[in-house]
This record gives structure tokens, sequence and C-alpha cells, in this order.
């Protein structure tokens, strides 16, 4: 029975033995060490930077990296596994694979026109970006970005756009008043410059209205400019321009006359001439100007009838009453019952109104001296006054005379027989002051 127990405890010694091999887990023990030591690692020891790995063994949890470990790579938060995942100690010694735990990198941000960004800690793993833009420069987008553990940004890309109006001042320009004998006002002012606020750049500059220099009318005149800059984005400031035309009271036209303005006819600097219809005679001035008060020069203007002076002492102080006034038509005849006086006489009384348009006054001679009378429509000449009318223009008193002297005085035509009213008329009008006589009066309304 002795020898079976030795027995036994030698083969169990050996057993053991044989068990506690390097790597095995076992080893050999003395009365003063603990039996249940791990054993003698076999691997190096896993040790995981920026993670842990939890590891199983063939002997259970408290075998460390003992041949035949089998371990799992775990990062932490923020960082991605590089190599292997899992790795096992091999008998080599060595662990079957290679690992690193690196820090979560996002994609490079792309930098903003006209902008830029700042960030906490580059594109690593949990690093704030804040986006700014250039002055003049609105963000359009996220204005701060994180970089995820996804490897993305918490936010898409941002934008700098130019989404301020440019400025422009537009130029003050003060009340112009018109000079003298105009209605306008030239006006000049700068254009003015506008400023972006962004890059400085307009790309364009548009009037609306009259360009600087133009003439301006009385009244008020709205001007505006525009410009751009070169994301599109406009600005407008407008202006006004204020035209002022000193006035005098508006004259009126003379009753039995007509009345001819330059300018607008009551504006500083303006002149009105005054003409009277035949038998008519200006009272007061022939011309007034408006001047710089407001008020206008010389006399009232009116149209009085003619007063003719028949008591005068010659033919000559006669016929210089009617001097740059009136033409005179004088028909001389031996007796009133001549038959060319008559049919002459007939024939104008059917034209008065175009002699009275024509400024043309009727002289009558009838008659042989002692017994001859001259005759201004209503008023008798005296004898003495005919007969040296006749002789001043050279008429006999024995035949049938009709002569047209113009305003001057001066002797237009000569007739020995009765005259229509239209050939008199056609040779008043081709006279030049006749054409300008007759603007006038279709200006005023004056016909037959």
């Amino acid at each position: 029975m002795d020898n079976w127990l030795s027995v036994c405890v030698l083969v169990g010694l050996q057993v053991a033995c044989c068990l506690a091999y390097d790597g095995s887990g076992y080893w050999h023990y003395t009365d003063d060490e603990d039996v249940r030591y791990t054993g003698v690692p076999w691997c190096a020891p896993v040790k995981v930077k920026h993670g842990h790995a939890s590891c199983q063994t063939p002997r259970g949890e408290h075998y460390k990296n003992v041949l035949g470990t089998r371990c799992k790579v775990h990062c932490k938060r923020g960082y991605e596994l590089h190599g292997s995942s899992e790795i096992l100690c091999m008998a080599s010694k060595q662990w079957s694979g290679k690992y690193t735990c690196r820090e979560v990198r996002c994609p490079a941000l792309a930098m903003p026109s006209n902008g830029g960004f700042k960030c906490s800690d580059g594109s690593y793993y949990n690093s704030h970006c804040q986006f700014f833009c250039s002055p003049g420069y609105t963000l359009r987008g996220d204005r701060s970005v994180t970089c995820q553990s996804s490897k993305a940004w918490s936010g898409g890309q941002s934008l700098c756009l130019d989404l301020d109006p440019p400025v422009i001042k537009c130029p003050n320009v003060k009340e112009k008043t018109a000079e003298p004998g105009k209605v306008t006002a030239k006006v000049t002012w700068d254009t003015p410059e506008g400023k972006d606020t962004a890059d400085g750049i307009l790309t364009d500059v548009i009037l609306k209205g009259k360009p600087p220099g133009t003439h301006f009318t009385e009244g008020n005149h709205k001007q505006s400019y525009t410009v751009f800059d070169r994301a599109g984005n406009k600005a407008t400031c407008k202006f006004n321009i204020r035209v002022k035309v000193r006035r005098c009271v508006p004259l009126s036209v003379p009753e039995n006359g007509w009345m001819k303005c330059d300018g607008a006819g009551d504006n500083y600097g303006a002149t009105c001439d005054f003409r009277c219809l035949g038998g008519y005679e200006l009272r007061g001035s022939a011309a007034r100007v408006c001047q710089f008060n407001m008020e206008w020069s010389g006399l009232e203007s009116s149209c009085a009838s003619m007063n003719i002076n028949v008591g005068v002492r010659s033919a000559a102080q006669l016929l210089d009453q009617f001097y740059e006034k009136r033409r005179l038509l004088i028909i001389s005849t031996p007796t009133a019952a001549n038959h060319y006086y008559r049919f002459q006489m007939t024939n104008l009384q059917q034209a008065q109104c175009g002699l009275d348009l024509r400024h043309v006054t009727v002289i009558e001679l009838v008659g042989r001296f002692p017994s001859q009378i001259g005759r201004i429509r209503y008023q008798l000449l005296p004898p003495g006054l005919a007969l040296q009318l006749r002789m001043l223009l050279q008429l006999s008193q024995n035949s049938f005379n009709v002569v047209l002297l113009d305003k001057q005085g001066v002797d237009k035509q000569r007739y020995t027989y009765p005259v229509t009213a239209a050939e008199i008329f056609s040779i008043i009008d081709s006279i030049p002051l006749r054409t300008e006589e007759a603007l006038l009066q279709k200006e005023a309304g004056h016909g037959c």
C-alpha cells in the first residue's frame, strides 16, 4: 500500500513538471508562492493608446497575454482604428497584427471667397470652426461648424455674399433763376461717384433725367442716379432741380390794336411791342420791357382814334401827321360827277375792311380852284389846304388821278384811271413792312 502511494505521488510530480512549460500559464512553485499565480506572460502587454482591448485567454480571465490569448481592440470616441481590430498571441511571442487609434479628421473646409474661418483644432474631432467675411460681405450658411466622430462637419459650406447695396449721394442743386429774356436756366452739377462697400467696383451709373449742362424749363424737375455693383445690388438717390422765372403781371392787348411779345410774354427781359389798327394811333409806350423788379417799363399802351388836325397851315404839316402811322390813297377828280371818280369810290367802299387792315386812309380832292374841297372821311379840308396838297403831289385839277403813298410818304404808285381794291392790296402786300404787319394781325386774330 505504501509503495502504491509513493508511485502515485511520483507520477503526479512528473505530470506537473511536464505541464509547466514556457507560456503555458503554469509555473513551478514553492511553499511561499500562491498556487493561483497566472503564469509568465508570453506576448508583450496589450496597450491601446486612446482606446482599450478586451481579451480572452485559454486559461480564463486571470491569465493575461499568454499563448493563445485573443484580444479585440477598441478606440475611444473621436478616434478610429487603423490596422487589425482583433489580435492573437502567437507561439512566436508576437501578436498577430498591428493597430493604432488615430484621431478622427474631417475633410478640409473650403475657404469661402471674400472671407475665411478660424478653427480651434484644425480639422480634428471636436474642433470648432468659426466663419467670417470681409467687410461689405454677409455670411450665408452656418456661422460655426464642428468636426464630428462620423468624420463629417456638423454643417454645410458657408458663403460670403455681397448683399449690401452700394452707396451714392446725389448733388445738392440750389434753385436757379432764368436769365433775362429766357424761360430756361442752364443747370450744371458734378456727377456723383458711388461707393461699393464690398470690393469697391461699380459696373454702371445710370442717370434718369436730363444730363448736367442742360437748359431746364420753369418748375420742378425730378432727377435720380442709380448705381450697380458687380453682384447686381443697386442703390438710388434722388434730387430735385427747381427753375424760377421772374415774371411781370401779363399785359393786355390794347383795344383796336395788337401786341407782340418775345420770350414768354411776361418773363424778366421780355419785350412787348404795340401797334394800332387803321384809324387809331398809339398812346403810351410803343414797347415795354419786363424788368428785374417784375415791373413793366414805360407807360400803359392804348389805341385811340386818330385825331387828324385839318387846321394846319401847309400840306406838309398835314402829311406829317400820317408819317409812319398810315398809308395814304389820294384821289383827285375835277368834279364829283366824274364817272372815274364815282366808280373808284364805289369800289373802295366795298373794300373798307381791307383798307383798314392795311392802314390806308383815303383823301379825296374834288373840284377846281377856287371851289375845290378836300375830305378825309367826314372831315373837310379848307380849299387852300386842298390846293396845296395838289400842288405838292403835282396833281392836275383838270383830270382824274390816284396816288398811293407808303407810311414814309414815298410815292408808290400813280394811276390816271380807276384802280381796283385788289390791285391796291397787291402793291401794299408786297411791301416788307406790310408782311410783318400781316403776321402780327394773324397772331392777334384780326381780319375781315
